[in-house]
């Protein structure tokens, strides 16, 4: 067994081979016999593992096993109707489906076998392909607000990065998933119709051989033929049955932490006042005149003492929670207050009253616990350490106003509902929930602050759901990205220098203070900052420095060597696929124009400027239009000019020079900038 499971792919493509050898060969009865029980088995087996699995990721292959069960049951036909057409004798199997299930009486086992045929492919069948089709749709169109609700919880430090790279893997493959049932579910309910045309090929053709090459009368070859074909549509419908009640149940399964028989029993027994209703209608009917009494009777005493046990079993545990339950202290935690009213804190949030409950220590890790793993993995990213983050409450701002302060300064503010939650349509959809409609204050997107009732329609419908915590960390996250250069001062500067300096000391010394001050040093470091670049590698930065600055005074071109030195670390963070990067480049006479514009003047003619701006705006609008990930890719002589001049019009869109790219990644260019 062990060599079998370690070489799973290889008996795999055997079996394959055997199913399609199954068409061609000629089976012995008794074989017949053993594998349309193992088809039977194998779909008992599926329709069992349906009903267990916790989410329908947990059963991804099911798309490709109906494909495989379908050849397989159709081989099965074709070598049981070989054996019928050849010798009137298919196997045991076959026969008792056609003898003892319908009493060898061919008119009932028709009427049966149809009948199965129309609960397939009238009920279960289509049913299943047209939630197939919605739930491929759904799941397609809600996947860019999944994408955004996983970036929210990595940048709110909910999650890391191998978490947000996990759940964006079970989001293609839940895409996948309901693809591929979309198309699978085509396969069950075109077997269906070949089940109809099988059945009246083997009647039509066993009437004809039976009487012309087995001299059989009229009445007998109808009566061997009929009844073997019927039971042989029993016996390859009933797995078809199974198979396509699979489908339906893994398709129209919701994600859960239980298997569907749990689930099933909690949440029909969670309303016992539903099952004592139920019981009182069948009462009421077993006391119509003309209906039989007790069936009717038996199940009302049955149901009224089902929902009798689950209510008092719940007045029990409210009983039990009530006495064990012990309330605990609503109240804001601490605040030291600082004896120096002078004080300028570096981060501050302040929220109205009716937020004060969010940053509440006793219901858990809150806002605060979020904005302490916020601090933590933005300092890792960025390169230095994020000031602590000094949360208080504000009674003349709005109720559910909160407000971002850096150093003092309102830099940022929004509303946030406590006992709400925030929801975002998928991308390019209206919002169809009601609510308070608000604008996204993060990305500025189309949102909806929803009950928490709403919460299920809202996933149900592919939106995006997250917590008002969530938005506020979300959205103080990007405040502080984006305002990296007023966080950096000299103090913090100092401490990134002394660190380097227990590590590297010589470099420091060959740097400060012979080259270049400590302010010096700060410009080049907010430089860099705010184009997004993480100084965490302060090592080479400090090499870059200590290179080029006895040639390279100013900021600007010190900036551009430091980048140089960093290309590889800044190629990978505009990758739009590993060794991959996508880039509108801009054509060489316009850089030449803009370079000796400059060189004349020492600032760009300003109606170059607004041709170069309108260009470039146009060319890159065209490419987000499209969703491409991509950079503006220029020389490093005239870089720093391209990024002010775009700053105001594409302040996300990263300017590249060609000499920090890295020369192992492949360029794709898609686009030119020509005046």
């Amino acid at each position: 067994m062990s060599v079998i499971f370690s070489r799973t792919e290889t008996v795999l493509a055997g079996l394959i081979m055997l199913i399609l050898g199954i068409m061609m060969i000629p089976l012995p009865p008794t074989l017949m016999d053993i594998l349309l029980s193992l088809n039977i088995s194998l779909s008992i087996v599926t329709l069992m593992v349906t009903l267990s699995v916790k989410t329908p990721l947990d059963f991804s292959v099911f798309p490709t096993l109906i494909l495989i069960m379908t050849i397989f049951r159709i081989s099965l036909e074709i070598a049981a109707t070989r054996l019928i057409l050849l010798h009137a004798f298919a196997g045991e199997v076959i026969n008792s489906f056609g003898t003892f299930v319908v009493g060898g009486n061919y008119v009932v086992g028709l009427i049966i076998f149809l009948i199965l045929i129309v609960i397939q492919y009238l009920v279960i069948t289509s049913g299943a392909t047209r939630t197939a089709e919605v739930a491929a749709r759904f799941t397609l169109d809600s996947m860019p607000g999944k994408q955004m609700g996983i970036d929210a919880d990595l940048n709110a430090g909910l999650i890391n990065e191998e978490q947000a790279r996990e759940r964006r893997k079970n989001i293609q493959r839940e895409a996948d998933f309901y693809g591929s049932m979309d198309g699978a579910s085509k396969f069950v309910r075109g077997d269906a119709i070949s089940a109809i045309v099988i059945m009246f090929i083997n009647i039509i053709g066993g009437f004809i051989i039976g009487i012309v090459q087995h001299n059989m009368s009229i009445s007998k070859a109808l009566s061997t033929y009929t009844l073997l074909t019927v039971g042989e549509g029993l016996v390859s419908q009933i797995p078809a049955l199974l198979l396509s009640t699979s489908t339906g149940i893994i398709i129209t399964r919701a994600s859960s932490k239980d298997g569907l028989g749990t689930d099933t029993f909690t949440q029909m027994v969670a309303q016992p006042s539903a099952i004592l209703f139920a019981a009182l209608i069948m009462l009421i009917m077993g006391m119509i005149p003309g209906l039989p009494k007790l069936p009717f009777f038996i199940l009302a005493l049955f149901f009224g003492f089902i929902g009798y046990y689950f209510i008092q079993r719940a007045r029990k545990e409210e009983i039990v929670e009530e006495e064990t339950q012990v309330e605990a202290p609503v109240s804001l935690p601490p605040v030291e207050i600082d004896p120096s009213i002078l004080r300028v804190e570096a981060l501050e949030l302040e929220m109205g009253y009716a937020l004060v409950q969010l940053a509440d220590i006793s219901r858990g890790e809150g806002i605060l616990h979020r904005l302490a793993l916020t601090r933590r993995r933005l300092s890792e990213e960025m390169g230095f350490i994020i000031p602590p983050i000094r949360v208080r409450d504000n009674l003349q701002l709005n109720s559910t106003r909160y407000q971002i302060k850096i150093r003092g300064n309102i830099v940022a503010f929004g509303d946030a509902y406590p006992n709400k939650l925030l929801a975002m349509p998928p991308a390019g959809q209206e919002i169809t929930i009601s609510g308070i409609k608000v604008k996204e204050p993060v990305f500025g997107l189309n949102a909806v602050w929803i009950d928490l009732e709403q919460k299920e329609v809202a996933e149900l419908s592919g939106y995006t759901v997250v917590d008002p915590s969530s938005v506020i960390v979300t959205h103080m996250t990007e405040v502080i990205k984006a305002n990296a250069v007023l966080i950096l001062g000299r103090q913090e500067t100092s401490v990134l220098i002394e660190n380097l300096k227990s590590t590297h000391p010589v470099l420091v010394e060959e740097v400060i203070p012979e080259l270049l001050s400590i302010g010096d040093v700060q410009k080049v470091l907010h430089a860099l900052l705010s184009e997004g670049i993480s100084i965490r590698d302060m090592v080479t930065i400090f090499e870059a420095l200590a290179d080029n600055a006895r040639q390279l005074r100013d900021v600007t071109s010190l900036t551009e060597a430091v980048r140089k030195r960093l290309g590889k670390a800044i190629t990978q963070m505009y990758e739009d696929s590993p060794g991959e990067i996508s880039a509108i480049v801009i054509d060489a006479n316009l850089e030449g124009e803009i370079y000796s514009n400059l060189a004349e003047n020492k600032v760009l003619d300003s109606q170059l400027a607004q041709t170069v701006v309108n260009n470039i705006t146009s060319s890159a609008q065209e490419a987000l239009s499209q969703g491409k990930r991509f950079v503006i890719l220029t020389t490093s002589r005239i870089r720093p000019h391209i990024r002010a001049l775009t700053l105001r019009a594409l302040p996300r869109i990263p300017i590249m020079s060609f000499e920090e790219l890295d020369p192992g990644v492949k360029l794709k260019v898609i686009g030119t900038i020509r005046k």
